[in-house]
Formats: structure tokens, C-alpha cells, sequence
């Protein structure tokens, strides 16, 4: 065998590995949970006014991961992926919803354990969502209730 033979062998010997490390890398970071102790599903919204990268994602008012991702889907609905510890369990069929602290603290999001006996996996989705409450619709809806509240007594007077 001559040299160069030699050669284009170790070379097609070295390519042959790296393209099998990089299979098997590519193959373990789809694994149901992650090196670092996290899955990571999807949750889709109406809308997710506040939310953004970071927020905090709270079961029973502990935090349990955060958002790592926010993207619109072809349909025009916020698609949040939230990164969870793979810790907690958390039932296939729990909710999300997006929450304020206060009237003017910060937005999160809230997850409502299901009863499922199956539990989220990395790449799973929640089904069940709850949009964000925008604060000053929340107000306009309670003006014109207080509104509507005292025409209804003005007319019982006459």
C-alpha cells in the first residue's frame, strides 16, 4: 500500500468518527431529559403580553423552571417553550396560564398539576392554556361594570 493510499484511509477513517460523534451528540440532546436536569416542552397562548425569555414558570407558587423561548407559530399563537426541572413531575395533562404579581409586578407563568399518571417529556406540548389578562382591559371591564352599576340605580330612583 502506498503511502497516499495510506493516507486518503486515515483521512476517510477520521471523517467516518466525527461524523459518528456528531450523530451520537445530535441523537442524546433529543433524549426525554437533558444532561443538565431539565426537559424542555411547549405551551401555546393566545397571547403572552409581558412574557419574555427568563420568566419564571411556578407549580404550587415554587419556581420549577423558566421560559426559555418564545416564537409564533404558522397560526399566529404565541408557542412558549419552557425549560422545567426534571425534578418535579408534572402530569401530561396539567395547564399553563399566565399570571401577574400584583396589579403592576411581573408576569409568569403558572402551572396547574393535571391528575394524568403520565408525566410531561421533553418535546411534549400543554394543551391546555390560559391567555394573558391585560391590566388595562381588566380595568376598562370594571369602570364600565360601575358604570353600567349606576345608570341601573339612577333609573330604579325615577
Amino acid at each position: 500500500m502506498s503511502l497516499e493510499s495510506k493516507e486518503q484511509m486515515i483521512g476517510g477513517l477520521a471523517l467516518v468518527v466525527l461524523l459518528a460523534v456528531i450523530g451520537f451528540l445530535n441523537q442524546t440532546r433529543d433524549l426525554s431529559t437533558a444532561a443538565d436536569g431539565r426537559i424542555r416542552v411547549d405551551a401555546l397562548f393566545g397571547r403572552v403580553d409581558g412574557i419574555a425569555p427568563g420568566a419564571e414558570v411556578r407549580l404550587g407558587g415554587i419556581r420549577i423552571g423558566s421560559v426559555a423561548d418564545q416564537r409564533l407559530d404558522d397560526r399566529f399563537r404565541a408557542v412558549l417553550t419552557l425549560s422545567l426541572t426534571d425534578n418535579v413531575p408534572v402530569p401530561k395533562d396539567s395547564s399553563a396560564s399566565v399570571q401577574t404579581d400584583g396589579l403592576f409586578g411581573g408576569k409568569f407563568i403558572v402551572i396547574e398539576p393535571g391528575g394524568s399518571l403520565e408525566n410531561l417529556k421533553t418535546g411534549d406540548l400543554i394543551a391546555f392554556t390560559q391567555d394573558s389578562q391585560v391590566v388595562s382591559d381588566i380595568l376598562e371591564l370594571i369602570i364600565s361594570q360601575g358604570h353600567q352599576a349606576l345608570e341601573e340605580r339612577k333609573a330604579g330612583a325615577i
